[in-house]
């Protein structure tokens, strides 16, 4: 796997080598008055293990699952770079330092086993904390991977949901219009006007990722038009915003499939529309109800539940625990309660 590195990675390896080799050199210095060759030597080596492991063993055996070869290529590893330790450099400082203990405690034999046992542990440990490093780096790495990936998914199936919802309106909307010409109402040619400007905000605005609330308002205000033209009797048909949309910014066409519905299933056996929707926009807070009654056309769900279930699969995908949705039907009146926070 490649790895890649921002700015600060180097930075912090760099701080750390120094804060890690600063300390035995200046105790070196206080006790001998001087810095050992043998001990910068060792010093060097250091890192030596640490990117050994950190570079080579771990991305190409242990991230690979390899696990036996990377534990025998460790094991030779370390043997290799401890055999180099004592035999190329017997003077360094942890033999120094066996040879001072030796002096002291001459009658415990086990202190003849720390020429070899204290450079073992220091070179395992730096050895495994390279290990350690790469995995961490890993795992973050992979976590960011993982969320762009999510990210990228998640864009695909919004615009995949946008996309089903585009066809959903303009058949319904030409269907507005089709009973007008079929009228031969004086109102068609308006309402082909109205389309179209509906049609232009949802080409050059919807592809993006959100809209000024103001154009969305104009938006749904428009097709209440086109849809006033299109029925009988739309005196019971309320739109009221209130509240200022200046400055503010929404994911596009998340309220106008509540308002398709309503108009589509509020309609009485006389013709007659009854829609009340109130939008209220308080401390970046969007409240929007809209009540319809119960009508003479009942919902097809295999074909008519399309439009809502894309919505509300926005409404998951955009607004993650920042939005409320709340529907519930009476004998004659079905409510939509819908709350966002922008």
């Amino acid at each position: 796997m490649e790895k890649t590195y921002n700015i600060k990675e180097p930075v912090i390896h760099l701080s750390v080598w120094l804060c890690f080799c600063i300390i035995p050199v200046i105790t070196a210095f206080i006790e001998l008055n001087r810095i050992p060759s043998d001990l910068i030597i060792v010093i060097l080596l250091l890192p030596l293990l640490f990117y050994t492991n950190y570079f080579i063993l771990v991305p190409n055996f242990l991230l690979k699952k390899r696990v036996i070869l990377y534990v025998v290529s460790s094991i030779l590893f370390l043997g290799l770079f401890n055999y180099i330790m004592i035999k190329v450099f017997p003077s360094a400082a942890f033999n120094r330092m066996h040879e001072e203990l030796v002096k002291t405690d001459q009658d415990i034999p086990f202190i003849k086993e720390m020429k070899y046992i204290v450079p073992l542990i220091l070179s395992v440990s730096i050895f495994l904390l390279g290990g350690i490093f790469a995995l961490v780096i890993d795992f973050y790495k992979r976590e960011g991977e993982s969320k762009e990936l999510e990210s990228t998914k998640k864009e695909m199936e919004i615009q995949f949901l946008r996309a089903q919802m585009n066809p959903h309106f303009l058949f319904n909307s030409l269907n507005s219009i089709y009973s007008l010409v079929r009228k031969k109402s004086d109102d068609a040619p308006e309402a082909v006007i109205t389309l179209s400007e509906l049609m232009r905000y949802m080409l050059y605005e919807v592809g993006k990722e959100k809209v000024p609330l103001e154009k969305e308002m104009n938006y749904i205000k428009n097709y209440i038009v086109l849809q006033r033209l299109r029925l009988k009797n739309t005196e019971d048909v309320t739109l009221n915003i209130h509240g200022q949309t200046q400055n503010l910014l929404i994911y596009p066409l998340i309220l106008i499939t509540f308002i398709e519905n309503a108009f589509k299933f509020g309609t009485d056996y006389k013709g007659n529309t009854h829609i009340e929707i109130q939008i209220t926009i308080t401390n970046n807070t969007l409240n929007f109800k809209i009540k319809n009654i119960i009508g003479v056309y009942k919902k097809d769900m295999s074909n008519s539940g399309v439009g809502l279930k894309n919505v509300i699969d926005q409404l998951n995908y955009l607004y993650p625990n920042k939005h409320a949705l709340e529907q519930t039907e009476s004998k004659d009146y079905y409510l939509t309660h819908l709350t966002l926070n922008l």
